[in-house]
């Protein structure tokens, strides 16, 4: 692998961490990521002479400290807080806090809670924090959320800015604060594990990284707010999604649709984990949010032994609540595979065709992608062969498209309908 190649891998993974780091000297993601940037710039010139480090992710890391540093040292304003603050600056990223009860030393929580700041807008958080935290480009979020990428990097500069100069604090925060800033972070952490579940854009279907990172933080989260029942139901459904990520690419990266997948490969310790989580959601009373209806609906799939056992009457049903608590053409369009499943092909093509010209939808590649799949199964080659093209010219992922040009080209291949109440082959 060629240096460059090699320093922007590693940035990719581990810039997020190299942020908050930086962020916890200088008190300003926005000025932290263009610290982090510094620190790519300084190895994309260094490491070719150099060699690479050992440890590059640390190398980076304390780069971009060591920047961080001599940054607040120039500034005067900065110096003096310093003094009153008695820190030892070439320390300071690694000092630990004073623990408390609801002491938390994590820097990524940290930069999650100041991003997902009320100052900021609801859109405008997510998108800060998967460009942050994530580590996802401009066009990678705007993939995530079905908007335009200029309307999204509008969103992320303006976030910097309004944060700079609002002054907010780099801090997790504490009592009734806290608690009005968790909606937006649980749907950063959803959103971030999403994008490394089934990748936007890319040549890999899943991104471990992302996956990694959201589930420590949904756990770390639930620890830090025990008595918030959507932390540990978002905790229960990345658990449990977790579980099946194994199982869901061959050995040559393809995909491997959720009917295929070995269930002897799913990771049962993380199904156990998630379990609990949900349980102990449950217990807390209440109704259900959507987090512990997703994670209910995983826990369908879990419980499960084969594909044809799943009870697909049930989750259709919990989708049903799902769609009634949080209206959503892409709720629909999940409800839609399990009322196939459930119904037959007809009624699932009905609850499609249904939301199918909604604008949220008209890029949305899984769209034409179960509705091919439901054609196909009702016999409608021709029409379903045209969906999973389209599919597959909607998608930015690389091994989805694969996917899905090959089923056309077998959708294409035989006259032979697939009969009402099989398996539909199109979620992994």
């Amino acid at each position: 692998m060629r240096t460059d190649n090699t320093v922007e891998t590693v940035f990719r993974i581990e810039s997020a961490r190299i942020i908050a780091s930086a962020a916890r000297i200088v008190r300003d993601v926005g000025l932290a990521e263009e610290i982090a940037q510094d620190a790519l710039v300084e190895a994309l010139e260094q490491w070719p002479r150099t060699g690479v480090p050992e440890n590059p992710a640390a190398w980076l890391t304390t780069t971009a400290r060591r920047r961080a540093v001599d940054l607040v040292r120039r500034r005067e304003t900065y110096a003096r807080k310093l003094a009153v603050l008695g820190r030892d600056l070439d320390e300071a990223a690694c000092d630990p806090e004073p623990a408390g009860p609801d002491d938390i030393d994590d820097d990524l929580l940290r930069l999650i809670f100041t991003a997902c700041h009320p100052v900021l807008p609801p859109d405008a958080r997510i998108a800060l924090t998967l460009r942050l935290l994530g580590g996802l480009t401009t066009d990678e979020i705007a993939r995530a959320f079905l908007a335009p990428e200029a309307t999204v990097a509008q969103r992320v500069v303006r976030a910097k800015r309004s944060l700079a100069k609002a002054g907010v604090p780099f801090e997790v925060p504490y009592g009734p604060e806290r608690a009005k800033r968790l909606a937006g972070v649980l749907e950063v952490i959803y959103l971030i594990f999403n994008e490394g579940y089934s990748a936007t854009v890319g040549d890999d279907l899943i991104r471990p990284a992302l996956c990694e990172d959201a589930l420590r933080l949904a756990r770390q989260l639930a620890a830090l707010m025990p008595k918030e029942a959507e932390a540990h139901a978002l905790a229960a459904l990345l658990e449990i999604q977790a579980s099946r990520t194994a199982a869901r690419t061959d050995p040559e990266g393809r995909p491997v649709l959720l009917a295929d997948q070995r269930r002897s490969r799913w990771d049962q310790l993380l199904i156990r984990r998630g379990f609990a989580a949900l349980t102990a959601a449950g217990a807390l009373g209440g109704a259900p949010g959507p987090y512990a209806l997703q994670a209910a609906i995983a826990a369908c799939h879990a419980r499960a032994r084969t594909y044809e056992e799943t009870d697909w009457r049930a989750i259709a049903a919990l989708y049903e609540r799902l769609a009634a608590l949080v209206p959503s053409p892409v709720v629909e369009l999940n409800r839609a595979v399990a009322v196939s499943m459930a119904e037959g092909p007809a009624a699932g093509l009905a609850v499609v065709d249904a939301v199918a010209e909604a604008p949220v939808l008209r890029a949305y590649h899984l769209l034409p992608s179960v509705r091919g799949d439901l054609l196909a199964r009702l016999g409608r080659t021709a029409e379903a062969r045209a969906e999973f093209t389209r599919a597959a010219e909607l998608t930015r992922n690389a091994r989805e498209r694969s996917l899905l040009l090959r089923r056309a080209e077998q959708t294409g291949q035989t006259e032979q309908a697939r009969q009402p109440g099989q398996t539909p082959r199109g979620t992994v």
